[in-house]
């Protein structure tokens, strides 16, 4: 039996077309995937990611517990209502799930973890909070959208009470406050996103969603689906959990160094695993690949180099180059002369770095 979020017969008044996503009933599209796509690059789309799961954690130690939790440092959250994107990693060094936690006070964090890996993130982090004495309670009474796109900020701010529009318009990126929305409504909202464009990602009481959403609606937000979310995060070089990355690969082989702190003195789960492999050189890693010609990149294509097989993990369309791209797992210091197999072809296509898009334009090199 798959869940519904709140919105789910929003979506369906919509014309939704709905599909199974990790177990919950979501809207893929609402019409044109590729015309939402472009209201996001172009102007603002919002989502209904409600069946991602807010975990607060309360306790003296709360601080100390994701400091051996993750493998970011949650050291560089020192003001309040800072964000920091990390990985939870197991023994192996392997990705259990990617997430954001929020600094909220000095015994209250909060983190937005995926919604296919709920019940195991749920597990494990109870598991561990309890050598700390740290608090895990699930969120089931929020609901959550992303508004997203060049013109998202100032279609939400202007929903907002007059007292905090002028805050949150100025909000940092990677930082979350509390707000009035419409209605006197409380919101927590977070310039952050999963499309590789500014806005907001909006928690909202569950049952006041629903006006949320027709608000935005109104003032001339589209709604959109997990379709062009999906070609949206690509171009932006964001991994996809389960495809791009899982619990047996680390992420040296995911493209997430730069999410990885080995400062000193901290021991968080999977170091020992991450300093090991990189101590004897990291058989893998994740880049870019573009088709310049004709043709589509799919997950589960072969991708031959000079070095040897690899895969793809995440390919499509990607509607803002007019061209496919993909991201790949492949053997470390393959270069040139990258072909991917395409229904028994060889079909030659470049390796770049990612990000594909950034503010709504081509990467240089795309």
């Amino acid at each position: 039996m798959t869940d519904k979020t709140v919105l789910n017969a929003t979506h369906r008044e919509l014309g939704a077309r709905m599909v199974d996503f990790g177990g919950w009933d979501m809207p893929i599209s609402y019409g044109s995937q590729i015309e939402e796509h472009h209201a996001v690059r172009r102007d603002a789309g919002m989502f209904d990611v409600s069946h991602m799961t807010v975990v607060d954690l309360h306790g003296q130690r709360v601080r100390d517990f994701l400091r051996h939790l993750v493998a970011n440092n949650v050291d560089k959250l020192k003001v309040q209502g800072k964000a920091l994107y990390t990985c939870m990693l197991n023994e192996q060094g392997g990705v259990i799930d990617d997430l954001i936690v929020y600094f909220l006070g000095d015994e209250f964090f909060r983190l937005v973890v995926n919604a296919a890996t709920r019940a195991k993130d749920l597990a494990w982090i109870e598991k561990q909070a309890k050598a700390f004495d740290v608090k895990v309670q699930e969120r089931p009474d929020f609901a959550m959208i992303a508004v997203q796109g060049p013109n998202a900020r100032s279609k939400v701010v202007g929903l907002l009470h007059e007292v905090d529009r002028a805050r949150i318009e100025k909000l940092g990126r990677f930082a979350a406050a509390a707000a009035q929305g419409p209605h006197g409504v409380a919101l927590f909202i977070a310039r952050t996103g999963y499309t590789g464009e500014d806005g907001f990602e909006i928690i909202v009481p569950e049952d006041q969603a629903v006006n949320l959403w027709n608000e935005l609606k109104a003032a001339g937000v589209a709604p959109c689906g997990l379709g062009a979310r999906d070609t949206l995060r690509l171009e932006a070089g964001m991994n996809l959990y389960g495809q791009d990355m899982d619990e047996n690969v680390t992420p040296w082989e995911a493209a997430l160094a730069w999410t990885i702190s080995l400062d000193e003195g901290r021991d968080f789960i999977g170091r020992k695993a991450l300093e090991a492999q990189k101590a004897a050189g990291v058989p893998s890693t994740m880049v870019g690949l573009v088709l310049d010609e004709k043709g589509v990149l799919r997950h589960g294509q072969k991708v031959l180099t000079d070095r040897g097989d690899g895969e793809i993990l995440s390919g499509s369309f990607a509607p803002t180059l007019n061209k496919a791209v993909a991201f790949a797992r492949v053997p470390v210091g393959a270069l040139d002369n990258v072909r991917v197999d395409i229904r028994g072809k060889e079909v030659p296509v470049r390796m770049v770095k990612f990000p594909f898009v950034r503010d709504g334009k081509p990467c240089e090199g795309i």
